[in-house]
């Protein structure tokens, strides 16, 4: 999601020629779009029986999410200008064979470690591929009818690609293995890219390199957060490693924004940060991306391991919240023209904040109907409240120049916050899952073994949604006391 100013597209003749097939072209950019929103939910449902085949620990597996969304938020927004810089149509393809590769290693992986290193892998493609395919749309179609069917093929790909993960993610688990969650893509990258090269034409290049170093140190830098929190899980936080850890982040990104700060052209124009709505919106980005991802992270495992589910009925078990997230963004994408976003951002973050404490009450003892659905229609509706009215927020009153930068920020923020978030929360419930075992130990205990650590695992978990309601709160106080978006502000041209 990379600026793309029309004055760097030079020829005019190629700008805004549909290619040849454009319905064949369409779909391939959506089905691009499509895999890799898929594989933020699709690995979740299979994570118990990732954890029981490659031994994870239970810290450590919050890694098999946390390497794909940290290098595919740490490396979006050069990902888009890498495109700009090598070609839109190369990157393209270059991004799905990465995805596909990548994809495939982590299908075969026998050990936790090589999953972590093609999950990573994973995120270089899928940051390749996501902003270069939201480019091509915007540079290949012609303005009208036909780029207004592609950005909704494109935009119903990645709200699509949540509910598909989780349908296709339970029944690949259930009826053949959790590697096919894996290698499900490598079927439909490789179909993308022999697509690809017929279907979308060249666009041309812009002059010079793309600013590598400044994504390198972005990643690192926020790599280094996320290893400090997940190793506090199991080394404590005065651990030498652990310390260690954070001080590294704190130097990487400092010499980051200095790099961003004297750059001609920077990976990150720190002049964004200079409009309080869009440091709101990249905050509230990061705070609920840090809530969502962890409550898919822990109510995943919460209604296999303690609910008794299978992975294809957990898949289902969410469909009632993706249905009704999507149909309240139609609602929220409406009404903001109205009421501006303040109020729904307000209204969207206060419903996030309820249904997380409402899940922090889970237990042993807890129902799919009386506990945990609740709260995932009250979640829905939240989400979905806020969901258009934040991404337009973030590219509120940006001009021409800035509009694409401004929106791959968003993103990156809200995977970096994920990130973050889930490495915490991830702490949190170890911390509170080892207490409680260590108290019942200190006794003599009735239970059975097991019946220790289930209700050891409700409690860790549960723990982690109440500290979860943190960030839904942090969220919500941004929303009060910093967003001043007025109705008329947001052009909806630039978050599409």
């Amino acid at each position: 999601m990379s600026a793309q100013p029309d004055a760097l597209i030079t020829p005019a003749t190629t700008r805004g020629r549909a290619p040849a097939g454009p319905a064949i072209a369409i779909a391939v950019i959506a089905g691009a779009q499509l895999m890799v929103a898929l594989d933020v939910t699709i690995v979740n449902i299979a994570l118990p029986h990732i954890q029981a085949a490659l031994h994870f620990s239970r810290p450590s597996l919050a890694w098999v999410i946390d390497a794909y969304t940290l290098v595919f938020g740490g490396l979006m927004l050069v990902g888009g200008r890498t495109a700009d810089f090598l070609g839109r149509k190369r990157m393209f393809i270059i991004g799905l064979g990465l995805f596909s590769l990548a994809s495939l290693a982590g299908g075969l992986a026998t050990t936790g470690s090589a999953l972590i290193a093609a999950r990573a892998v994973q995120g270089v493609g899928g940051a390749i591929a996501s902003p270069t395919a939201l480019s091509l749309v915007t540079t290949v179609f012609p303005e009208g009818r036909q780029r207004n069917r592609a950005l909704a093929a494109y935009a119903g790909a990645t709200g699509g690609g949540g509910v598909l993960g989780l349908i296709a993610g339970g029944l690949l688990t259930d009826l053949l293995s959790w590697r096919w969650v894996l290698f499900v893509n490598v079927i439909i990258g490789g179909l993308l890219m022999l697509a690809a090269p017929r279907v979308i034409p060249d666009t041309p290049r812009r002059a010079g390199r793309p600013p590598l170093p400044s994504a390198v140190l972005s990643v690192a830098g926020v790599g280094a957060l996320v290893y400090g929190f997940l190793h506090a899980a199991s080394g404590g936080w005065r651990n030498a490693v652990t310390i260690t850890a954070f001080a590294v982040a704190l130097a990487v990104l400092s010499i980051f924004a200095v790099v961003q700060a004297r750059a001609s052209d920077p990976l990150l124009p720190l002049r964004l940060f200079g409009n309080r709505n869009r440091v709101g919106s990249y905050l509230m980005g990061m705070s609920i991306g840090a809530a969502i991802f962890s409550m898919f992270y822990f109510l995943t495992q919460f209604v296999q391991e303690i609910l008794g589910y299978s992975p294809i009925k957990a898949g289902v078990a969410f469909l009632p919240l993706m249905v009704l997230l999507a149909a309240t963004a139609q609602v929220g994408g409406r009404l903001i023209s109205r009421t501006g976003s303040r109020p729904l951002l307000i209204f969207g973050a206060a419903l996030v904040l309820i249904a997380l404490f409402w899940l922090s009450r889970i237990s042993v003892a807890s129902t799919y109907v009386g506990s945990v659905l609740p709260a995932l229609l009250v979640l829905g509706i939240g989400v979905g409240s806020f969901f258009v009215p934040l991404a337009g927020t973030a590219v509120a009153g940006v001009t021409d120049r800035d509009a694409g930068i401004a929106s791959g920020a968003y993103n990156m923020f809200f995977q970096i916050g994920g990130a973050i978030g889930l490495a915490a929360l991830t702490t949190v419930a170890t911390t509170a899952i080892h207490s409680d075992l260590t108290s019942h130990l200190a006794h003599p205990p009735i239970a059975s073994p097991a019946a220790m650590l289930t209700h050891a695992l409700a409690h860790g978990w549960g723990t982690a949604f109440e500290a979860g309601t943190g960030f839904a709160a942090l969220a919500l106080v941004t929303a009060l006391a910093v967003v001043r978006v007025r109705p008329g502000e947001i052009n909806p041209a630039h978050f599409h």
